[in-house]
């Protein structure tokens, strides 16, 4: 019933490179964000190591289609409960990941128009990667930092539910909102880094790094490390 008040990047995550989220949050949790993009495929992550799965599974299917002569174009449907990607020619819904299961996301340091993310299958427990890429590095740059946003709407509307349980069920109940589990330490080298930790009562707690002495967007790779409890 409330409005819903999102942390800006710069106090949400330490040391975030930018001021402001791209979308109102009733965007994210009313409507959603769509944007185009090409579908190069998916792969089974067997050891998962965060960015570098990614960035292996982002060298692999650029390698893979760089001789194909139509790669599908798909619409990603971001909103605070996950991403969905659309057949752009017929608008059939091809997959749907729930924001809970999405582990890591990242742009390719090699090519930064290219980016994926990681779903964990909770039927087999099996990791995919799932790659993509757009016309423009900023419009990567714009689909990671949107899905950043969508973990904190989720962990926004999180804390509000918590707050009006605890409110329902009297004074007598504590509601743990925070991980008892450490932010692991993002890998040096990063050049931007966000790291998100989530678990059953915190949706996303971020955690930003980035080099002082890059100062345009268009030379930083953007990723995010998820773990999922």
């Amino acid at each position: 019933e409330s409005k819903l008040t999102l942390r800006p990047p710069s106090l949400a995550a330490p040391y975030a490179p930018v001021q402001n989220w791209q979308h109102q949050p009733e965007k994210l949790i009313f409507e959603s964000c769509g944007y185009e993009a090409n579908y190069l495929g998916s792969m089974l992550i067997k050891d998962l190591r965060g960015t570098e799965s990614t960035q292996d599974a982002c060298a692999k299917m650029r390698k893979s289609t760089e001789h194909m002569k139509k790669v599908p174009t798909i619409i990603l449907s971001i909103t605070y409960k996950g991403v969905k990607f659309i057949d752009a020619s017929n608008k059939n819904v091809i997959a749907e990941h729930e924001i809970r299961n999405i582990s890591c996301a990242a742009q390719d340091p090699e090519d930064l128009c290219t980016f994926a993310y990681i779903t964990k299958d909770l039927q087999t427990s099996h990791h995919y990667c799932h790659v993509f890429s757009t016309v423009d590095v900023n419009l990567t740059y714009e689909i990671i930092l949107t899905l950043g946003q969508a973990f904190e709407v989720a962990y926004q509307l999180a804390l509000q539910a918590q707050r009006a349980k605890s409110l329902g069920a009297g004074a007598g109940e504590t509601i743990e909102t925070k991980s008892s589990k450490p932010v692991p330490k993002p890998r040096a080298g990063m050049r931007k880094s966000a790291v998100l930790d989530q678990d059953s009562q915190s949706h996303a707690s971020v955690s930003w790094v980035v080099d002082p002495k890059q100062d345009s967007k268009r030379t930083l790779s953007t990723k995010y490390e998820t773990t999922i409890f």
